[in-house]
């Protein structure tokens, strides 16, 4: 028998454009001779093109076999994977995993040595052969220093792929989810089973190593893949992996690192606005990220609990100007030229500080500085028991006002003294509640892990109002969010337990505000209440919240001034920005929505929700070229549910269903889904594909299982005006006119557009898409017509509104084309 080979053709019809076609075969042909000089690269035997074909292919070495069979039959091969192998034993065993790092450390060093990087080193592209563990998916590589945008998502560092350390980052990513069975989204959480792990000290020494090569600090990560595999040896043989500077393993903050990730970071780089001509208020000040230097990342979650307990206290003076979290977030504890920073936040001085935790002792430090000087204002380190630790943020607060000569009202006084509970534990569970809240917006997972610290933190003193203020706001979100069965009821009780305990405290009214906003969608009182929070607590961030609530109520120009008033105070809030040009998306006003999002993209660099949104612009202007672009990072195992669906109408519009079919049925069958809805969304984004694509068959099977997801939610949650839109939309593909009109006009009576401004109109469209499928044709027509008129998020095309562009491209209005009133809606002429 022979020697088996693969042999792969690329076309250039699989590529957005020519110049990412020869960007491929180019880092190929670059590549091939070099790919035979080490075991940890898949040998490339041969590269050439077929010009009249429009295709070039290669020949390399053969992957095991993934189900270890030794004769091949071709259609049945699979390609032996980490990721398949993850997939089918969960995690390696810790030496297992050093190996796979010597192995995956010594071939990038080579790669390295050459004057290349990899760009995108993840569990897929590292293959088998012959047992051993090799680079692939070559046509990646690069020149050090390239800018292409490529790699995937959750293993590019902060700074981006490109340079050698960017493959370390992505390295260790791997490492972690090797050797803990996570996926990089919980990095650097521990095993659940930790504690009962045999290999506990081995493991947390490789832990060691993970956590420096996934530093967010370039300054503070492995240097070279020689040093890792130094280290790995080092471990392989017992040898303790020494650590400059302290005794205790130094490790990044868990929160930090999501919240400062690949996803949305880089931001110390870029600056849009032009220099400020203006000294920033003497008064002013932002508090960086706290370094957590505990030895297990596990105790991270108290640095930036601190951190924003310490930015809660200072909102209360009315005296300073205080800068969000949201736009220092980005930065990282430490992140080097602090005048730099400043002028860019609009401030005067910065607070650094960083948080230690062993056993039962913390150990705070905090300074102040002026950035104009880089004097030091103030400095302090804290010691406490855990049992003692609620008194040092007012601390902390109280110093920098002293330091600043900040006047304080009595009752500011009071506010700063007040201690929020007596119980340890429970303020603890508190803290990691605070964590997560920073990150409730990204998924219903996190605000889920939100609400049960809280709740833990109640359990344990009754009496704890902060917690109780804080439980309600997050159960109010997800009850809004309208992607949950849980009700309303959760969130009433935690704001009651918190207005019995402290009834006028800032946090209470918050709390509040989002219930009336959120829950029960009265935007009077929410904006009343929100106006109140404002005078006690000048610098809390309700501008975003008034922006939001504004625009819910259809008070368009007041939704954008409250987003300028407060980018006026925080004009690196990446959220508020953002916000604003959603507004002016919503408005149509497309030019002035894509500079605010590329303002955004400034600040918070490839972040896969702002690129989506500028995609949805592109298409919503019939610019499938230009969203093509903004969307070409985006996969199946894509972390962010809008930006895969945005992604999916884009293949929709180009009329690509067998990749469209494709993608969906590749998520449904990887991706963890923390919401039974979205996964029933993402059932029927499936049988519409599918029905376009022209197999009825496979249509109704995949709208069968949307129904059996959905169906049950409806009847937990009767009043789920979501879960009622999306079963009609899965009767319609059954064919079920009846039920379908039923679910989706009654969607309609549980959120009417006079009630939810921007929601409300998507529902209508909903229901005119299913009138168009049964032939009810000039109804559907007129909706459309009077949709095109108005400001809302579309539910097919969100976070965009309806636009003729969609109608003359969108395939699933192709009943309606041979009617003149429809041709003339898509002729209608928008910016």
């Amino acid at each position: 028998m022979g020697t088996y080979r693969a042999v792969k053709i690329v076309e250039r019809k699989a590529f957005r454009d020519e110049e990412a076609f020869e960007i491929e075969f180019s880092g190929l042909q670059r590549f091939e001779p070099v790919s035979r000089e080490h075991d940890g690269f898949v040998a490339i035997l041969h590269v050439s093109r077929n010009r009249a074909g429009g295709y070039f292919y290669y020949v390399m070495e053969l992957a095991d076999n993934d189900s270890n069979a030794g004769w091949i039959e071709p259609d049945a091969y699979v390609p032996k994977t980490l990721s398949n192998e993850l997939a089918r034993c969960g995690r390696l065993s810790i030496e297992q995993s050093v190996q796979l790092g010597l192995s995956l450390s010594q071939a990038l060093a080579a790669l390295h040595q050459r004057g290349l990087v990899h760009r995108d080193v993840k569990p897929s592209n590292i293959i088998f052969v012959k047992g051993h563990a090799k680079l692939a998916d070559i046509g990646l590589v690069a020149q050090t220093g390239e800018k292409n945008r490529l790699g995937t998502e959750g293993y590019i560092p902060p700074e981006g792929p490109g340079k050698p350390q960017a493959d370390l980052y992505s390295l260790g990513m791997v490492l972690y989810e090797a050797s803990t069975g996570s996926d990089r989204l919980d990095y650097p959480n521990l095993p659940a089973d930790f504690d009962a792990m045999a290999e506990r000290e081995t493991f947390l020494k490789l832990n060691s190593v993970i956590l420096k090569a996934c530093d967010t600090d370039v300054r503070k990560r492995y240097q070279t893949a020689t040093e890792i595999s130094d280290d790995l040896t080092k471990l392989g043989f017992g040898t303790p992996i020494q650590k400059p500077g302290s005794n205790l393993l130094r490790s990044v903050t868990v929160f930090s690192v999501a919240l400062v990730s690949a996803l949305t970071l880089a931001l110390a780089f870029y600056w849009l606005r032009s220099p400020r001509t203006s000294p920033a208020p003497e008064k002013s000040i932002a508090v960086l990220p706290f370094e957590n230097i505990s030895a297990s990342p596990e105790d991270a979650y108290c640095a930036e609990g601190i951190q924003e307990e310490i930015l809660t206290r200072l909102a209360k003076i009315s005296d300073l100007r205080v800068i969000s979290r949201t736009s220092t977030r980005r930065y990282g504890s430490k992140p080097g030229n602090l005048s730099e920073i400043a002028r860019q936040l609009g401030v005067a001085n910065i607070l650094e500080g960083s948080v230690q935790k062993v056993a039962n002792q913390v150990r705070v430090n905090a300074q102040l500085i002026n950035a104009r000087t880089d004097s030091h204002l103030w400095a302090e380190s804290y010691d406490r028991e855990l049992t003692n630790v609620f008194g040092v943020e007012s601390e902390i607060a109280k110093g920098i006002a002293d330091s600043l000569q900040a006047k304080l009202t009595s009752r500011e006084e009071q506010a700063l003294a007040a201690k929020p509970t007596n119980n340890p534990e429970a303020y603890d569970a508190y803290l990691r509640g605070v964590a997560f809240q920073g990150r409730i917006g990204q998924s219903t997972y996190f605000a889920l892990k939100t609400i049960g610290y809280f709740k833990r933190a109640v359990q344990l003193d009754s009496n704890f109002a902060l917690a109780w203020a804080r439980l309600s706001r997050a159960q109010s979100y997800l009850y809004f969010q309208r992607v949950d069965v849980s009700g309303p009821d959760a969130a009433k009780d935690a704001l009651e337990h918190a207005q019995k305990l402290q009834p006028n405290s800032p946090e209470t009214l918050l709390a509040l505000g989002y219930y009336q906003y959120w829950v029960q969608r009265d935007y009077a009182l929410a904006k009343a209440t929100f106006h109140l929070v404002n005078k006690l607590s000048p610098n809390s961030e309700v501008a975003w919240a008034l922006s939001a609530v504004n625009r819910r109520d259809g008070n368009w120009n007041e939704s954008l001034a409250s987003a300028e008033q407060g980018l006026a105070r925080d004009p690196r809030n990446g959220e508020l920005i953002t916000t604003k040009a959603w507004s002016y998306s919503m408005l149509r006003q497309f030019p002035t929505a894509l500079q605010l999002y590329n303002q955004a993209l400034d600040i918070i660099p490839n972040d896969p929700d702002v690129m989506s949104l500028l995609a949805g612009i592109y298409l919503a202007q019939g610019n499938l070229d230009e969203a093509a672009k903004s969307l070409s990072e985006i996969t199946a195992e894509t972390l962010f549910d809008n930006a895969f669906f945005v992604k999916v109408t884009q293949l929709r519009l180009e009329r690509n269903y067998t990749e469209a079919v494709r993608l969906l049925q590749s998520r449904l069958a990887q991706f963890h889904f923390t919401s039974e809805f979205i996964k029933g969304a993402t059932q029927v984004y499936l049988a519409f594909a599918q029905r376009l694509a022209g197999d009825t068959t496979g249509a109704r099977a995949t709208a069968e299982q949307a129904r059996s997801t959905l169906d049950p939610l409806c009847k937990r949650q009767p009043d789920n005006s979501n879960f009622a839109a999306w079963l009609g939309l899965s009767n319609a593909v059954l064919g079920e006119k009846e039920s379908a009109l039923k679910e989706a006009e009654r969607a309609i009576v549980l959120l009417p557009s006079a009630k939810d401004r921007v929601d409300g109109p998507g529902l209508e469209e909903n229901l005119a898409l299913i009138q168009a499928m049964f032939g009810e044709s000039s109804t559907a027509i007129a909706t459309l017509r009077r949709l095109l008129q108005t400001p809302f998020q579309s539910q097919l095309y969100g976070p965009m509104p309806l636009t003729s562009a969609f109608l003359t491209l969108d395939p699933l209005w192709d009943s309606l084309r041979t009617d003149p009133a429809f041709r003339e809606l898509c002729d209608e002429k928008q910016l």
